[in-house]
């Protein structure tokens, strides 16, 4: 899909977007962050439902995240725009650039996908350098966009996330929005 808005040519792009926060209201930050990507999104928006996740690959004693994944289609320009984009959310939501690496945030918002696009520098990896190796992402996404397939791999992250082997707990605390999920009696 492709349309001008005034002289600039814009198209509209698959994206996947992870979003964490393991301080402060977490579970409120998300959900209003879901929003926010929501009203970013140009015709259809999936997302996950929200997830209790154990910390990984932070400091001791860190306390549990609460992760979800949006998939949408977005007018962005390129994936280093749309990054612009989402680290604005983040400072909009508190967080700073702590020294420690993975230290308690308000919210983590992750470029996970860009369409297509496979591309390596200084300030972005796409995709997710280590997306498919964590539970705390692969779980959300395959709700929100199974079908989807991972660049690179030929297979649908559904799959991918069927054969992911972690250590990781993961609790839902939300069902996916617009999803009825049946109860066992």
């Amino acid at each position: 899909m492709a349309w001008r808005v005034g002289s600039i040519s814009t198209t509209a792009v698959r994206v996947l977007v992870g979003l964490g926060s393991n301080r402060g209201a977490s579970v409120d930050i998300v959900s209003r962050v879901l929003e926010d990507l929501r009203e970013m999104s140009v015709g259809e928006f999936r997302a996950s439902s929200l997830w209790r996740t154990s910390p990984v690959d932070c400091p001791p004693g860190s306390a549990d995240f609460v992760n979800a994944v949006a998939a949408f289609h977005a007018d962005a320009r390129s994936p280093e725009w749309l990054l612009s984009r989402l680290k604005a959310f983040e400072g909009r939501y508190g967080r700073s650039m702590a020294p420690i690496r993975n230290a308690p945030r308000e919210l983590d918002l992750a470029l996970l996908l860009f369409g297509d696009v496979v591309r390596r520098t200084q300030r972005l990896t796409l995709p997710h350098p280590r997306a498919l190796a964590r539970g705390f992402v692969m779980t959300p996404a395959a709700e929100a966009a199974p079908e989807w397939t991972w660049p690179g791999t030929g297979r649908t992250i559904a799959d991918l996330a069927r054969g992911l082997m972690t250590d990781e707990t993961l609790t839902r605390l939300t069902e996916p929005p617009g999803v009825a999920v049946e109860r066992a009696g």
